[in-house]
């Protein structure tokens, strides 16, 4: 009677994880944790792979489900975790090559690109995510349903996901610099440019630049990683790509990755080695970016351990940093304007230590609306948590902007949500006109408020969006 029971069980637990478990009193089973919970686990076993890297993830347009995107040492596994605590492992894209404990993937319009460092004619994998709706008798092997083959190795990929194109970096092309893709037809990628002046690019962000820096508004900005500095460019015309700074810092080891906050002012930077070699407790920079042209280091503030930081991200008022022994950490931004920056909640997937070295979590992918964070763990493969206190996002009304700091003293950054921002235009309590700006087809704004008098304003967005925000 035994054993014809531990097949079916055997079997729930290799497709569908494992169930819920709550943070309390500081463990979620044999997890440390402080206010997330654990909601789905597999096993570097049950993926078949050695090890565990990048993670990403999808949402589907068409009914809202979510899935997560874990790269593995042989290839991309795929999960549908709209049930997040009946997770379903659906299959895996394999290697274009051979192994690698370096991959990386991102996602464009319904595709996921795929890069492979020391994988010489890898090149980039595309596949289209949509195939995930109707997955029959998971887990299953996918193909290709593209491949990009004008580079061999990349350590990494960055999307600019508003203009379509592709930043393969870490390549043998361009000395380790940016491999620019076109891929606003996903199935036929196309050579677009190149960037070879400041050598290697570690990793990078891409955006429509909104900033507080008039220059360079409307424009396309790539700020690198570029192991030894950070190096910012205008990519907007992809065959003249023009060299806008770098920036130097204090006991610079390897510039790793970074992320900019919303209002884009700051970008959040992390060292990979200084740990390692300074033996302090994990590093993370702040770079205040108000002056494109003219980068500076805000503040720094150290982490509650020595263990390495990764990769990091911002959501809101959060940074969400994958620091490898020590787990994920999630810091309250709120007050980075005054170098107030606290940790408020971790989950540590390598309860052993927190030791200064590569073990642990990889990445966390924080970017989706319901809440739950893609862990892609080195030793342990993949986790999925959530805030214990987490609000669905269906409970609240999705807005097509959103503005903050509200309320203001200086600056007041709009930013679009659903729709471009055309037009703004500002009134007082009494139905004045006192400013206004037209034309202006972006996802964001930052306007400049320091002479606007203490007061209420009622805000009219694209003519038909009113908000109300304060001056302080």
């Amino acid at each position: 009677m035994k054993s014809t029971l531990l097949v079916p069980v055997f079997l729930l637990f290799s497709l569908f994880g494992y169930s819920q478990t709550p943070c309390e009193n500081g463990f979620a089973g044999s997890y440390p944790c402080d206010g997330y919970d654990l909601l789905a686990h597999f096993n570097l076993n049950v993926l078949n792979a050695s090890s565990g890297n990048d993670s990403w993830g999808w949402t589907d347009p068409e009914d809202g489900k979510e899935y997560a995107i874990v790269c593995l040492d042989n290839g991309t596994a795929f999960f549908d975790i709209s049930d997040p605590v009946n997770t379903v492992y659906l299959g895996k894209l394999p290697t274009q090559t051979g192994n690698s404990i370096w991959r990386d993937a991102k996602v464009y319009n319904n595709y996921v690109f795929v890069v492979s460092d020391a994988n010489p004619g890898h090149g980039m994998q595309v596949f289209d995510l949509t195939r995930l709706r109707n997955v029959n008798n998971p887990p299953v092997t996918f193909s290709n349903d593209a491949h990009y083959d004008q580079f061999g190795s990349a350590h990494n990929i960055a999307i600019n996901e508003e203009t379509g194109y592709a930043y393969v970096i870490g390549s043998p092309t361009f000395n380790g610099g940016p491999h620019i893709i076109n891929i606003q037809n996903p199935l036929n990628p196309t050579f677009a440019g190149g960037y070879s002046d400041h050598d290697y690019t570690h990793d990078a962000q891409i955006v429509n630049y909104f900033g507080p820096d008039t220059d360079y508004q409307g424009r396309e900005i790539f700020v690198g990683s570029n192991a030894y500095q950070v190096v910012i460019l205008d990519v907007t015309e992809k065959n003249n790509i023009q060299f806008i700074s770098s920036l130097d810092y204090n006991n610079v080891e390897y510039t790793h990755q970074g992320w900019f906050t919303e209002d884009q002012r700051y970008f959040i930077l992390g060292d990979e080695l200084d740990e390692v070699e300074f033996g302090f407790n994990t590093r993370t920079l702040v770079l205040d970016l108000t002056d494109l042209d003219n980068p500076t280091i805000k503040h720094q503030f150290n982490g509650a351990t020595g263990a390495i930081d990764h990769n990091g991200y911002v959501v809101g008022d959060k940074f969400y940093l994958a620091n490898y022994t020590a787990g994920v950490r999630v810091y309250d931004i709120s007050d980075i304007d005054n170098n107030n920056i606290n940790e408020v909640g971790y989950f540590d997937t390598y309860p052993q230590n927190n030791n200064t070295s590569f073990n642990g979590v990889w990445n966390v992918y924080p970017f989706f609306k319901s809440g739950c964070l893609v862990i892609g763990d080195m030793d342990r493969g993949f986790f999925l948590i959530r805030d214990s206190n987490h609000v669905s996002i269906e409970e609240h009304e999705i807005q097509p902007f959103t503005i903050f700091p509200n309320p203001a003293v200086d600056y007041l950054v709009i930013k679009a949500e659903s729709e471009n921002l055309e037009s703004v235009e500002i009134y007082n309590t009494v139905g004045q006109l006192i400013d206004s700006v037209e034309k202006l087809n972006l996802r964001g704004i930052t306007l400049d408020v320091s002479n606007y008098s203490k007061g209420i304003y009622l805000m009219v967005i694209n003519g038909n969006t009113v908000k109300k925000f304060i001056k302080k």
